[in-house]
């Protein structure tokens, strides 16, 4: 019996990273240190003591990493060197989000790899594509062109129905629209924003992702005419990946059953006229618990340690929530959450993971 769908080890695909920035005239080399070697497709970078956007990287959009994009910003995307990215790590040149010599840093790296290119289909006119992919995390980065005509079809060549979807346009002014399972193709939100979910038929077309397409509408954001623009795709993996949903309650401490013991998690409240962060909490800047060190998705300020705020533990299983926050279990809201494993609750031999 296979427990891990072959993710016994998700360093391979996925990791985290804390660093002092250098600032140094030749840039600094980052080094995962993980027990396996992960070359990234796709880093995501945040300063965590002072006010630096977070940047994103991706290996798809140009190659080696020039330009980067804001999580929380809907502007183009910007030309700042990132460096390389290397066999087990990245290269960083010198630059306030990622490499400013009295900073502090996290990075998040996933693997992608697999690259080709195509032609989009679905109503209109087709458009060239290209991708980079990894079938066995769920994983794929498309850099696709818009065609304005509702029911354009983007292959995201990850063999499984993806669960959540981040969609930029990269040459314009827009933001950053989400799908998740959870939600369905009837509603959008954006991810450098807090409001909740808004339903919108021109996003995703009001079409559930297959396990070879997504569908986006005639929409200014997701489908510009000609516009450039990434998605980054995943599909749920037993193990590995988890991206699901839960209802807060507020002094009743919440358990979110993952399969894993959790790496990496975002969370965001979605329920109808209500506002709140994208909370992203990792394994690395709070090695024990209670995890309480949250960054924002859509805010650009250092991390906030408070746990009355965004405390929660990790479990070999998943996470309990700590608080009644707003930002994680106020009662009867709705909460989607996107996770990433450390380790496997059991290995394909059958061996429980370790609490910490």
């Amino acid at each position: 019996m296979s427990y891990t769908n072959d993710l016994d080890n998700p360093e391979l695909y996925f990791q985290v990273k804390t660093y002092a920035g250098n600032n140094s005239g030749s840039g600094q080399a980052i080094t995962f240190d993980g027990s396996e070697n992960m070359q990234p497709d796709f880093v995501w970078v945040k300063c965590r003591d002072v006010g630096h956007s977070h940047t994103i990287y991706d290996s798809v959009r140009t190659s080696p990493a020039k330009n980067f994009l804001k999580s929380d910003d809907n502007i183009a995307e910007r030309t700042v060197a990132l460096g390389s990215f290397d066999s087990n790590g990245v290269t960083f040149t010198n630059n306030d989000g990622f490499n400013n010599g009295s900073g502090n840093y996290v990075i998040w790296g996933w693997k992608a790899g697999t690259t080709g290119s195509g032609t989009t289909t679905g109503s209109g006119t087709g458009k060239a594509y290209s991708y980079s992919v990894n079938t066995t995390a769920g994983f794929s980065i498309v850099n696709y062109l818009g065609n304005q005509t509702a029911g354009h079809t983007i292959p995201h060549h990850l063999g499984a129905v993806p669960k959540f979807i981040l969609v930029k346009r990269i040459d314009g002014v827009s933001n950053w629209h989400t799908y998740h399972g959870s939600a369905g193709a009837t509603e959008r939100f954006s991810l450098n924003e807090t409001d909740p979910t808004d339903s919108d038929s021109t996003a995703w077309n009001n079409t559930t992702p297959t396990s070879s397409v997504f569908t986006v509408g005639n929409s200014g954001t997701t489908n510009v005419n000609d516009a450039k623009t990434i998605a980054y795709c995943f599909a749920e993996k037993k193990g590995y990946s988890k991206f699901g949903t839960y209802t807060g309650g507020g002094s009743n401490f919440q358990f979110i059953y993952t399969g894993f013991k959790p790496s990496w998690i975002m969370i965001k409240r979605t329920s109808a006229g209500t506002t709140d962060r994208w909370v992203i909490i990792d394994n690395k800047r709070d090695s024990f618990n209670v995890s309480n060190t949250g960054l924002y998705a859509d805010d650009p300020q250092a991390e906030n340690s408070t746990t009355s705020e965004q405390g929660l533990n990790i479990l070999s299983n998943g996470f309990h929530i700590q608080n009644s926050n707003t930002k994680q279990n106020t009662s009867g809201s709705t909460y989607i959450f996107m996770a990433f494993a450390e380790a496997p609750f059991v290995n394909s031999n059958g061996v429980p993971c370790n609490a910490r």
